[in-house]
C-alpha cells in the first residue's frame, strides 16, 4: 500500500541525517546530538500523522491476508468430518464429503468430485446438476467404477433423456446407476451408512438428504446377561440387537426456511451436520424477496434457531454480490444466537481488500 507523505510539510530533516557533508567524509563525526533533538523528532512524527498512517496500512495487511487465507482454504474440518467444495449462488453448488465418498449436487462437476462414489442430485436447476454428464464421463475416463447418482423421483426420466443425447452427440458411453430415491426411503451406501431423503421447498421439486451412521445395540431385555449367555443367545438365531440410526450429516439445497417447520425432518435438524444454504445476508433484499425465489434469508435462520439441535452448521449458496468481510459479519451475528459452530463455506469468494 502506498502512503503519500506530501501532506506531511510540517516534518523537517534533523540534523542527525548529514546530507550535506560528503559520503566519505575526509573527519570523523564528532558532533554529539543531544537528547531534545531526538525528542523534536518523534514529536515531529507523531504530530504529522505518519505513525497512524502506518497502523492503518499494517491493520488492512492484516485483513488482507486474513482474508486471502479464507480464499485458498480448500475445506473445513467438521465433527470429524472433512467438508469442501464450492457453493456460489446462482452459480455452482457441489459439496464434497470425502469420509462418505459422495457430493452433494455436482456443479460444475469440479475435479475433486470425481473421486467420489455417489452424487446426490436436490434438485434440476444447473447450477447444481449442469456437470452431472461430465462428472460421469470423467469417471469413465479414468476407469473408475460407474457412479450411483440419487435424484428426485419427478425428475428421473428427464436425467436419462439428457444423458441419452450426450451420449449420442458425443458417441460416449455414459455408465451410470441413477437411482430415483423419494421421500421417506432409504438406500444403504455400505454396511454401516445409509441415506434418506427429506422435504424441502424450493421453486422447482427438491428434497435434502440425511446420511446416517449405522450401528447395532444390544437390546434392553439382555443388558444383564453375562459374555456367555449373549454369545449362546446369538448361536441360536435370536435377535439380541436394535439397529440404531444416526444422524451424521444432513443436506438442505436451495430452500426456504419452511423444512425447518417440518416434523418430519427433525433428523436433519439434530444430525451432527446441517449444511444448509444462506442466500441473501443483508436488507438489500427481503425476507419476501428470498422465499419469492425458493432461498433463506439469514435473518429467518436467526428467527428459527430454537429447532437447530445440530453440532455445527455450515451456511452455503452466498450471493456472489457479497464478500468475504460481508459473510463474517453476518455469520457472527448468527453464531451469537446459536449454540452450534457456525462456518461459512468461502471458496470462490473475494476479499473487499483483493
Amino acid at each position: 500500500m502506498q502512503i503519500s507523505l506530501s501532506n506531511y510539510s510540517a516534518f523537517k530533516t534533523s540534523p542527525i541525517f548529514p546530507f550535506q557533508q560528503p559520503i566519505f567524509s575526509p573527519k570523523p563525526l564528532t558532533q554529539k546530538i543531544s537528547v531534545q533533538t531526538h525528542v523534536n523528532v518523534v514529536n515531529a512524527i507523531k504530530g504529522s500523522g505518519f505513525l497512524s498512517e502506518i497502523s492503518r496500512a499494517i491493520d488492512q495487511e492484516e485483513q488482507y491476508r486474513i482474508a486471502r487465507s479464507q480464499v485458498n482454504r480448500k475445506g473445513v474440518d467438521l465433527e470429524g468430518f472433512t467438508i469442501e467444495g464450492v457453493s456460489i449462488g446462482g452459480q455452482e453448488t457441489c459439496i464434497i464429503i470425502p469420509e462418505f465418498k459422495c457430493a452433494f449436487d455436482i456443479g460444475r462437476c469440479p475435479t475433486r468430485a470425481i473421486q467420489q462414489n455417489f452424487v446426490f442430485i436436490t434438485h434440476a436447476h444447473l447450477d447444481h446438476i449442469g456437470g452431472l454428464p461430465m462428472y460421469i464421463a470423467s469417471r469413465g475416463l479414468y476407469n473408475l467404477k460407474p457412479p450411483t447418482v440419487f435424484v428426485p423421483p419427478s425428475i428421473k426420466e428427464d436425467v436419462e433423456e439428457l444423458l441419452d443425447i450426450h451420449r449420442t452427440m458425443g458417441q460416449v458411453e455414459l455408465n451410470v446407476e441413477l437411482v430415483a430415491l423419494d421421500i421417506g426411503e432409504t438406500y444403504e451406501m455400505r454396511s454401516n451408512l445409509v441415506v434418506r431423503p427429506f422435504r424441502t421447498q424450493h421453486v422447482i421439486p427438491s428434497q435434502g438428504y440425511v446420511v446416517y451412521s449405522v450401528r447395532k445395540k444390544l437390546k434392553k431385555q439382555y443388558s444383564h446377561l453375562k459374555g456367555k449367555q449373549i454369545e449362546k443367545l446369538k448361536k441360536s438365531g435370536v435377535e439380541i440387537t436394535d439397529v440404531i440410526l444416526a444422524p451424521e450429516v444432513a443436506f438442505t439445497g436451495d430452500t426456504t426456511p419452511e423444512f425447518m417447520l417440518d416434523p418430519r425432518n427433525a433428523d436433519a435438524l439434530r444430525a451432527k451436520v446441517l449444511i444448509t444454504e444462506a442466500t441473501f445476508l443483508d436488507e438489500s433484499f427481503s425476507v419476501d424477496h428470498a422465499r419469492q425465489h425458493g432461498h433463506t434469508h439469514i435473518s429467518e435462520i436467526i428467527e428459527n434457531v430454537q429447532w437447530i439441535r445440530n453440532k455445527a452448521v455450515l451456511l452455503t449458496h452466498f450471493s456472489s454480490r457479497y464478500s468475504l468481510e460481508d459473510i463474517r459479519q453476518a455469520v457472527s451475528k448468527l453464531q451469537s444466537k446459536l449454540s452450534a459452530k457456525v462456518v461459512p463455506l468461502t471458496e470462490g469468494f473475494k476479499s473487499q481488500y483483493s
